[in-house]
């Protein structure tokens, strides 16, 4: 499995690649931005100028069942957010 899990494709980090060249993508904990800035470069060869990578915390689920309210908790993920050089971009649709 490489550094990049997947894609975020989401309204927010749409419109951010729309304006500003930045996108979103889901990665493995232990990398560090070096390593997400070479894979991104050579999986959409694009140029990459900038990364920028947080860890989300988990999110606190609840859901009402027969049995009674059940509570739990999504996994935490690291996220990255990369900055591509101005004039290039990244489509997420053209491999479907």
């Amino acid at each position: 499995m490489g550094i990049i899990i997947k894609p975020i494709v989401t309204e927010k980090m749409t419109q951010l690649g729309e304006k500003l060249n930045r996108y979103g993508f889901k990665v493995q904990k232990g990398a560090n931005k070096i390593e997400i800035k070479q894979a991104i470069e050579a999986m959409y060869s694009v140029t990459v100028e900038e990364v920028n990578t947080l860890i989300m915390g988990p999110k606190l689920k609840s859901r009402s069942t027969k049995g009674g309210v059940v509570k739990g908790k999504t996994s935490a993920f690291k996220k990255a957010i990369v900055t591509v050089k101005k004039g290039e971009s990244i489509d997420f649709y053209s491999n479907i």
